[in-house]
């Protein structure tokens, strides 16, 4: 799936072709508005920044002119929106793939995207590096490095915050290296929380969070929805269908995936669903709290786990439950394009061909609650499941099954007992 790009060019190819060119991912944030004059400072180079647009939305306003102020060559501003809604984001969906029972991957999702897209850029701009700004401390690090080395193993990589040659250690000194170098950015030293946005969900950590006792400040903190004691006092019930696995319609409306999940994002947004307050623990070894918001994922989760459970056998359903985690796993370490993330994600589409029907749910103050699901593929079976006995099942029959299923049980209880 191509991506929708713009494209501003600062200065003239001529002067461009005479230094070489890094890659520089660009948030227009404080630190990565930094990196532009160091990195020219530092390795002359020509600085060609690239805002990669998984749907953070106001985020990017006013980007153009940032980046021109701070002295990059070249602007690119991607909108990969559809293909993380269709190719990142619904694997992990139709998998349930939920990091540590509760974070839904929302920045795990989209790391590998980026990386793979500086790549393409790197090499149409035929650069000789790619930058990132992560932090040390952080699991972006990894998950940027892991997809370019994936990618282009030949590219150089810069990781700012490990650089020998950046001194800069505190939003305070970010600001003043820009004042020297006549960057006048509408920034200020003031203490934020630190917010990672997308299509999927946001992200928030730093401030009271990084107190495990402290009672997060929803009412400041909150972006996408409220709390679930202030959302409305009447449910709202919703309707979604599904085909193969994949979501086409809330409410009888057909959508593209990326349209579906924004709607259910003001819809749970409003509802007070999916806010979670965690403590994870970190691929480079250590624990951090953050607060997710994930309205919209939260919904879609639930709402194909609810068809799901009518449709999958039990051994299918048992196996793939294990596979998610593994996914999971893998999505959030940053392991996207391997081999086994590829494997995994054939089994899970595999499990998905009959994964088709409609599902109705009401959603009240945080809940999900569900009002019936129904499929043409359903396995549930009235007679079956009723306390009557019918023509497929007698009870009786029961009797040699526990026999034989707990045979082992027995035999080792007898052992034990003649011990």
């Amino acid at each position: 799936m191509s991506a929708k790009t713009q494209n501003f060019n600062y200065e003239r190819t001529d002067q461009m072709a005479e230094k070489e060119k890094v890659i520089l991912a660009y948030s227009g944030g404080l630190d990565t508005t930094a990196i532009i004059p160091w990195l020219k400072e530092t390795y002359d180079y020509d600085v060609v920044c690239v805002c990669i647009d998984c749907g953070q939305e106001e985020e990017l306003d006013g980007l153009e002119e940032r980046a021109k102020s701070c002295g990059a060559a070249k602007l690119y501003i991607e909108d990969v929106i559809d293909e993380f809604a269709d190719e990142y984001i619904l694997p992990c969906v139709q998998a349930h793939a939920v990091y540590e029972n509760q974070y839904l991957l929302g920045t795990s999702m989209a790391r590998p995207l980026i990386a793979k897209k500086l790549v393409e850029i790197a090499r149409k701009e035929n650069a000789v590096a790619i930058c990132h700004g992560a932090t040390g401390k952080g699991n972006d690090q990894i998950r940027f490095e892991l997809g370019i080395k994936a990618l282009a193993p030949d590219l150089k990589i810069i990781a700012a915050w490990r650089d020998p040659a950046w001194t800069l250690d505190s939003r305070e000194s970010e600001i003043e290296y820009c004042r020297k170098h006549g960057i006048d950015l509408p920034f200020s030293a003031d203490s934020s929380y630190s917010r990672d946005r997308n299509l999927w969900h946001i992200s928030h950590e730093g401030l009271e969070l990084e107190d495990p006792s402290a009672e997060p400040n929803y009412k400041h903190l909150l972006v996408l929805g409220v709390r679930p004691e202030d959302a409305p006092d009447e449910s709202e019930y919703v309707t979604m269908t599904f085909e193969k696995g994949v979501p086409v319609s809330v409410n009888g409306k057909k959508m593209k995936i990326s349209d579906i999940i924004r709607t259910l994002n003001k819809l749970g947004g409003k509802h007070g669903i999916g806010i979670i307050d965690i403590v994870e623990n970190r691929v480079v070894g250590m624990k951090s709290r953050g607060v997710y918001e994930t309205p919209g994922g939260t919904i879609l989760y639930a709402a194909h786990e609810q068809l799901e459970e009518l449709i999958l056998d039990r051994e299918c359903a048992r196996v793939k439950k294990s596979l998610s985690d593994e996914l999971a796993q893998l999505v959030y370490e940053g392991k996207w394009f391997t081999p086994l993330r590829e494997a995994l994600c054939a089994f899970i589409k595999s499990t998905q061909e009959y994964v088709t029907g409609e599902v109705k749910f009401r959603l009240y103050k945080g809940n999900i609650i569900k009002c019936g699901e129904t499929s043409p593929y359903s396995l549930y079976n009235e007679s079956l499941a009723s306390f009557k006995t019918g023509d497929l099942y007698d009870h009786h029959d029961a009797q040699g099954f526990i026999t034989l299923f707990g045979l082992s049980t027995k035999v080792r209880a007898m052992k034990m007992r003649d011990l």
